[in-house]
């Protein structure tokens, strides 16, 4: 069971060709957390682009943290924000994946 993060979907609609065949070749269906698509919307420029972000995640399970992994968010949020430049948003997909038992899909090594 595997979450993915906002920049592998980006390059997935950019159209890395490398991110699309990876995706295509996936052997089981990814979630997608909540705050992933708002993000994606929230980079969109116009309607169009946003029911481009909907026809893309439309497949997908979206899935949100629980209370307690909000919790946790906001703990690790506090204690890695000014040290490791851990973002609000990453926090609660980082807390939403490990709340799942899940691994975690990104580029962005370095935030997680």
């Amino acid at each position: 069971m595997f979450v993915l993060d906002t920049d592998v979907l980006i390059d997935v609609q950019r159209g890395n060709r490398a991110a699309i065949d990876w995706f295509r070749n996936l052997q089981e269906l990814p979630m997608v957390p909540g705050f992933v698509v708002m993000e994606l919307v929230q980079d969109a420029q116009n309607w169009h682009q946003v029911r481009q972000v909907l026809r893309l995640v439309a497949p997908l399970p979206v899935v949100w943290p629980t209370e307690a992994d909000c919790n946790r968010a906001l703990s690790d949020f506090m204690n890695y924000h000014l040290s490791h430049n851990l973002g609000l948003i990453d926090s609660l997909i980082a807390a939403c994946t490990l709340g799942l038992s899940a691994t975690l899909y990104t580029f962005n090594v370095s935030y997680y």
